[in-house]
């Protein structure tokens, strides 16, 4: 007897249809919550650049409309029907492909948004809105008193967000969670203690020595001419004016509204060429990031950064690695010379370049140095957890800053405004999770651009020449058009190889500084 098995293909055929049309309604749902928090960013992007002092309070009340929306669209209960619904879609298909990628990082941010509560991102919006407003006009006047009752319910409402994911081994545990997914309190204190002993002697040796000439660059370098040189730069590493565009800010950020809008800030200093000019190639490596993501990502969870620590990466990357190399200015040097030939035409490059990369104990994040940066970072850090449990009140912060930053930095920092007030972090968002990915963001830097430099040993010679595409080519092909696909130790073992390392980090600073001090 000969039995013949008949298989139904337009059953299958309709299970694929069914599967399609949920994958089609899921993207549509989570493009509206992209929607929503664009429109957010563009009000915050406004607020940060032209929108007038009289504006502030209707801001608030409207990004947190906004907010509320969009946490309240993220949450729909149809989404988590969804994502359950396509859950056998998603295992039939190898873990990185786009769909069942976009399907995973959605669940994530839908598990995490569900505990959260619409009013309580209402509220935290607002907040957030009416304190930066009033930072921007405390810091300025070094009158932490007026900023410190904002600060004390910031700490409030961070303590309460942590509070929605019960079970954390610390209480900072969920926020660092927020920006550096699957990162813990005690995972980053044993990366910093590894990088503080490997480090802390290089800055010892290097800050006893008699400090770099950096004169040349502290002449006045007018507004304007500032501002035309920067775009110059951040255009010919790739930055993509067609697509983005170049604003001033009290802080410098980097705001993506959609892969074909990514905008830049920069703050000018006239008195220092080093702050619009850095700055600006800082800001520019977040958005090369940003520009580079696989459009077809545009509008779902999977466009963007894939963690804090990674998006640093790129900006720490551009501004320090090669922003700040000698090959860089052999190209850049002549035509900075032609821009501001008063303040340049008789310094030589030798005299520039040690300038630009002068290391000394200072007192802004910002401006430090990439040899003592970390340790701002790490001070922050440590502040931010003690916040956090309690064993440090807000009234108490601006004497323990200058006690720390005294006995960590070496110098005593003179106000408020240039201690405790000086970043935006915590007058914008939330205490907690907001300064470890700078310091993972140099030490990932470095080794993703060793692996560049294995793939491509050109690249150092090209650099001197003013050419940039291969480097930002095998960034976007390895790193940026990934967006959010990759959790960011799975893509720095993709990258390079191997978990995330100190040490092409340390080897590069014992390189680079090593010819310029005695190490």
């Amino acid at each position: 007897m000969v039995v013949v098995f008949c298989h139904d293909h337009s059953f299958f055929k309709e299970k694929a249809r069914d599967m399609e049309k949920k994958l089609e309604e899921l993207k549509a749902r989570l493009t509206e919550v992209a929607d929503l928090n664009a429109a957010g960013a563009v009000l915050f992007w406004d607020q940060s650049t032209y929108m007038p002092p009289g504006g502030a309070a209707a801001r608030g009340r409207v990004q947190a409309t906004v907010g509320k929306l969009a946490q309240e669209k993220a949450i729909d209960p149809a989404i988590g029907r969804l994502l359950d619904e396509l859950r056998p879609y998603e295992e039939s298909l190898p873990y990185d492909h786009d769909d069942a990628s976009l399907i995973r990082v959605a669940r994530r941010d839908y598990e995490r948004a569900t505990r959260v509560p619409p009013e309580f991102v209402a509220r935290l919006n607002a907040h957030n809105s009416e304190t930066y407003m009033v930072w921007a006009e405390a810091r300025p006047a070094n009158d932490f008193k007026k900023v410190r009752p904002y600060l004390e319910k910031t700490l409030d409402f961070s303590r309460e967000l942590a509070d929605f994911f019960p079970g954390y081994e610390h209480v900072a545990d969920p926020l660092i969670d927020f920006a550096d997914f699957g990162m813990k309190a005690a995972s980053v204190r044993r990366l910093f203690a590894d990088l503080r002993a490997a480090q802390v002697p290089i800055v010892q040796t290097i800050t006893s020595q008699e400090p770099a000439d950096d004169a040349c660059i502290r002449e006045h370098f007018p507004e304007k001419d500032q501002m035309a040189f920067c775009e110059e730069i951040v255009r010919a590493i790739g930055y993509d004016f067609q697509r983005g565009r170049l604003d001033k800010t009290h802080h410098p950020f980097t705001i993506t509204f959609a892969v074909g809008d990514v905008r830049i800030t920069t703050r000018v200093k006239e008195n220092y060429l080093g702050e619009c000019l850095f700055s600006n190639i800082h800001e520019a490596g977040h958005a090369l990031y940003e520009q580079g993501c696989n459009p077809a990502y545009d509008g779902l969870p999977l466009a963007g950064g894939t963690s804090a620590g990674v998006h640093e990466s790129q900006s720490r990357l551009w501004e320090n690695i090669v922003g700040r190399s000698r090959g860089f200015w052999e190209f850049f040097y002549p035509k900075l010379q032609a821009a501001f030939p008063g303040q340049l035409k008789g310094v030589p490059a030798d005299t520039f370049y040690r300038a630009i990369n002068k290391v000394e104990r200072s007192l802004i994040r910002t401006d430090a140095d990439e040899v003592t940066y970390n340790l701002h970072v790490m001070l922050r850090f440590e502040f931010e957890l003690a916040l956090l449990e309690g064993t440090l009140a807000v009234k108490d912060l601006p004497e323990a800053w200058r006690e720390r930053f005294q006995a960590d930095i070496g110098i005593l920092p003179p106000d408020d405004r240039d201690g405790c007030m000086q970043d935006v972090h915590w007058y914008g968002g939330i205490i907690g999770g907001a300064f470890q990915g700078y310091t993972l963001g140099n030490v990932i830097g470095a080794q993703v651009y060793a692996a560049a430099l294995q793939a491509h040993p050109e690249i150092p010679a090209e650099i001197k020449q003013g050419k940039f595409d291969t480097l930002h080519n095998w960034l976007i092909e390895n790193v940026y058009r990934h967006g959010r696909k990759f959790t960011a130790p799975e893509l720095v073992q993709r990258v390079t190889g191997s978990e995330v390392t100190i040490e092409p980090y340390i080897q590069y600073l014992r390189t680079k500084y090593g010819e310029l001090y005695k190490l």
